[in-house]
């Protein structure tokens, strides 16, 4: 069990109270996720924002807020994940900033493209995306169709992307594409949809829905969602978008340490991540039916439930610590994430009985959490590729290591 130092009661504390923010904000940006110009401001965005951006590459006024300490980023992250999704999942994932995209441009970019990344998300006003996942092949890497070809003046882009938080509205973010058909031609690039893809990049501030061709070559559709409506998952279509040479991640590193392997290490680090958001959004929904339940006696099962939330939020920060140490290893990243969306569903269902038949009639806030839960069930991976990742471990012996 990990203990709590200074720090960490910190980072807890502070995350806190920006989740409470977040939560007043919910229902609006749950009724109408097109309209966010009221939120990018707010204090739970600017300190989602700070916090998630290197220290160099902040406004100088916010370069004296601390960010996530390096050795310890992963746990770090997955503190304060916990405490902003008991505020509200949806709006931490509403968040303009560098998100998904940002861990693989720091994993992976080079100085220059990390300047240009966190340039286009200066302003607070720009949304970034991370695009792996298509309709056919799921987070199958390796059996992806998006590509990548030569041509004498540089390169063109052209496949399909599916379930992409933000990507109708983004501004800037990571495309996953293959060169050829082995493993290691896979590659990540770095496009600006609303400006292309070449060195200069544009202006854009990607506050717009979205929908639409934008720059040559895109279209870009939101989805219709019934849960995580601030995620803005949407679908891109790229045909021949023109690519510069300095869109491809990860150049200057060996061809093993390119695209495919960040790619892994990010979802290590990012099922850590989705797992506290189920945890946090259980703890806010179990909390919620125990302050709104009518009478003075607490509803049956309460205690059990808010038991495992508080078993699943140390397995998530055991997890969380063991991705710091060894970021290529999926098995606690695999056993968090499947054990933590479990409890979500099991406390959305509770939550329904123990306010009674109109419980959620009368609680918009609680049944909107019961419609998000269900969205963390495909985020990096289905329970059954966790119990693959699971099975594997305990085969290989790394359950043990």
């Amino acid at each position: 069990m990990i203990e709590f130092d200074r720090r960490l009661r910190e980072i807890r504390g502070t995350a806190a109270e920006a989740g409470a923010d977040l939560r007043e904000r919910a229902l609006a940006v749950d009724a109408d996720p097109h309209s966010m110009e009221q939120h990018f401001d707010s204090p739970g965005f600017h300190l989602i924002r700070t916090i998630t951006t290197p220290v160099e590459h902040r406004p100088s006024a916010d370069r004296g807020t601390a960010g996530f300490t390096p050795g310890r980023k992963s746990l770090e992250t997955a503190v304060s994940v916990v405490e902003l999704a008991r505020g509200d999942a949806a709006m931490l994932l509403a968040c303009p900033g560098p998100g998904l995209a940002g861990v693989i441009v720091d994993l992976l970019g080079d100085d220059a493209q990390r300047e240009r990344f966190y340039g286009r998300l200066a302003d607070g006003r720009t949304w970034s995306f991370f695009a792996m996942t298509e309709a056919e092949r799921g987070n199958d890497a390796t059996a992806m169709e998006t590509r990548v070809d030569s041509r004498d003046d540089g390169f063109l882009l052209t496949g399909r992307k599916r379930y992409i938080g933000n990507a109708a509205r983004g501004g800037i973010g990571v495309v996953f594409a293959r060169t050829g058909r082995s493993p290691m031609s896979i590659r990540a690039l770095l496009v600006e949809p609303e400006a292309g893809t070449g060195a200069a990049g544009g202006t854009g501030t990607g506050t717009g829905t979205g929908t639409g061709a934008g720059a040559a070559g895109w279209h870009r559709t939101p989805l219709e969602m019934v849960g995580l409506r601030g995620a803005y998952l949407s679908e891109i279509a790229m045909e021949n978008v023109p690519v510069a040479e300095d869109a491809f991640l990860g150049n200057h590193l060996p061809v093993t340490r390119r695209g495919i392997w960040g790619a892994v290490k990010t979802f290590n680090e990012m099922r850590v991540q989705i797992a506290a958001l189920a945890v946090g959004t259980s703890l806010a929904m179990a909390e919620y039916v125990r302050d709104h339940s009518a009478g003075t006696s607490q509803p049956a099962g309460l205690d059990l439930v808010l038991a495992r939330a508080e078993a699943a939020r140390h397995l998530v920060y055991d997890a969380a610590a063991c991705v710091d140490r060894d970021p290529e290893r999926s098995y606690p990243s695999s056993v968090a994430k499947l054990a933590a969306n479990q409890l979500a569903m099991d406390t959305a269902r509770w939550s329904a009985r123990a306010l009674g038949p109109a419980g959620h009639l009368t609680h918009p806030l609680l049944e909107k959490w019961a419609r998000d839960v269900c969205g963390f069930e495909f985020m990096e991976g289905t329970a059954n590729i966790q119990r693959l990742h699971v099975e594997k471990g305990y085969r290989t012996g790394d359950a043990d290591a």
